[in-house]
C-alpha cells in the first residue's frame, strides 16, 4: 500500500512539473511574439507563411476553410456552451456547469483584454470582409481550442471505453486545429497572431484546470 502511495505521489509530481514547464513555455512563446512581431511591427516570419500558403491554396481549399472557421465564430461557440452549459444545469450537476460558465466567459474577458492592449490591425489581403475587431491573438484560434478542450474533458470523465475517448479527443483536437490553420488560409489573422493564440490556449486551459481542481478540494 505504501509503494502504491508512493507511486502516485511521484505520478502527480511529474506531472506537476510537466504543466508547469509547459505553462511557462506557452508565456513565454506568447510573450516572445507580442514583443518582436507586434510591438516591433517584425512580418518576416508571417510573409514567409502566407508566401507558403499562396502557393497550395486553392478556391475549393478556401471554401472549405471557410465552412471550418464558422465553428471558431461567436455565432456557434455561444450557444454551444449554452448548450453544454444546460445540459449538465439539467442534470443538476450545477457546479460543472457553473464552472464551464465562469471559463467561457473568462476566457473572452481576456480575449477581449488582450485585443484591446495590443492593437495589430487585421492582414490587408484578408479574404473576409468587414471584421473591425483587431488581429492579435486571434479569437477562433484561441476560444475554439478552449472551447473544444472542455468537450474532451467531459469525454475523459465519461463512462465511454478508452479507444472511444482517445479517438474522439484526437478528433477534436484536431478540429480545433484546422479552424485555427483556416485563419491563416483565409488571411483573417497573420499566421503569427494564430501561434500565439495556440501558445496563450495551452497556458489558459492548464491555468484553469488548476484552478477547477483547487476549488473543488476546497468545496
Amino acid at each position: 500500500m505504501e509503494n502504491k502511495h508512493k507511486k502516485l505521489l511521484k505520478q502527480l509530481s511529474l506531472h506537476f512539473i510537466t504543466s508547469a514547464c509547459i505553462f511557462i513555455a506557452c508565456v513565454f512563446v506568447f510573450a516572445l511574439i507580442a514583443d518582436e512581431v507586434v510591438l516591433e511591427n517584425e512580418k518576416m516570419v508571417d510573409d514567409k507563411v502566407f508566401s507558403f500558403f499562396d502557393s497550395i491554396v486553392t478556391p475549393g481549399l478556401i471554401d472549405t476553410m471557410q465552412v471550418f472557421t464558422f465553428f471558431g465564430s461567436s455565432q456557434f461557440l455561444l450557444p454551444a456552451y449554452i448548450v453544454v452549459v444546460s445540459y449538465f444545469v439539467l442534470r443538476k450537476s450545477f457546479r460543472n456547469g457553473i464552472t464551464i460558465a465562469v471559463v467561457g466567459l473568462t476566457s473572452q474577458a481576456l480575449l477581449f483584454t488582450l485585443k484591446q492592449i495590443f492593437h495589430r490591425a487585421r492582414p490587408d489581403a484578408s479574404l473576409v470582409k468587414n471584421i473591425t475587431t483587431f488581429s492579435f491573438p486571434s479569437g477562433h484560434t484561441f476560444s475554439s481550442l478552449v472551447f473544444f478542450s472542455i468537450l474532451i474533458y467531459i469525454i475523459k470523465a465519461s463512462n465511454w471505453k478508452g479507444i472511444y475517448k482517445w479517438i474522439l479527443s484526437m478528433l477534436l483536437l484536431l478540429f480545433a486545429l484546422t479552424i485555427a490553420l483556416s485563419r491563416i488560409i483565409l488571411k483573417v489573422h497573420y499566421p503569427t497572431d494564430v501561434f500565439a493564440s495556440l501558445c496563450l490556449a495551452i497556458a489558459w486551459i492548464i491555468s484553469c484546470r488548476w484552478l477547477v481542481k483547487r476549488v473543488n478540494k476546497e468545496v
